[in-house]
């Protein structure tokens, strides 16, 4: 499980086949092999490190599914280590499994905050609600205005000098993971349906608050 909150913005330093060699330095303090690391949202499991980097193993699927396929050396990452049970919790429950591949439309000021809007596929888009949680290239983010497949973050200046939010232009692709308790809510009022329980029915016995 993870955050959202960003601990630094690591580099590529090699890509070879199913290996992803990232440079970094806060996440290397206590990471062992077999810990996960979150890259740019995905779960992924450590199988080799040293003084300055650390080697994932991406699947086949992960590397079509996500962005991690893009990656070339130099590119930048979000990293984030798995949370501890005995840490602080901030930002959202998140497990690292990527919903799918959203964009940018577009990126506006107000103020000293920058307001982020982004289309999202289906996969994600339904699970969007004012106010939720979204993780955005394994960002911890509050959804503002989602209408049809599209939605809006106003992102703090913190979290724009702790990660790499702020290189990314129009068009550029993200990984975006839904809610997971909106997704268990979602899918648990779907299968109510199924059975012809109706959602106008739940919603009046309260399951939708």
């Amino acid at each position: 499980m993870f955050t959202g909150i960003i601990e630094e913005v690591g580099v590529v330093a090699r890509r070879s086949g199913a290996e992803l060699a990232v440079l970094a330095e806060i996440v290397l303090e206590d990471l062992r092999i077999g810990d996960s690391v979150a890259i740019d949202g995905a779960c992924m499991t450590v199988v080799a490190l040293n003084d300055s980097n650390f080697v994932v193993q991406v699947s086949p699927e992960s590397f079509s599914c996500t962005t991690l396929g893009q990656l070339r050396p130099g590119h930048a990452v979000n990293l984030e280590r798995a949370m501890s049970a005995s840490g602080r919790f901030g930002g959202h429950f998140m497990q690292g499994h990527v919903d799918g591949i959203g964009r940018i439309d577009s990126i506006t000021t107000q103020g000293e905050f920058a307001v982020y809007r982004f289309w999202a596929p289906d996969d994600v888009a339904r699970y969007l609600v004012p106010k939720g949680s979204v993780a955005i290239d394994g960002i911890s983010l509050t959804v503002v205005s989602p209408e049809n497949n599209t939605f809006s973050v106003a992102v703090i200046p913190e979290t724009l000098s702790k990660t790499k939010l702020p290189a990314k232009t129009k068009g550029d692709p993200v990984n975006l993971e839904a809610d997971l308790f909106g997704k268990h809510i979602y899918h648990y009022m779907k299968r109510g349906e199924k059975k012809g329980i109706s959602l106008d029915f739940l919603a009046r016995h309260g399951f939708d608050s």
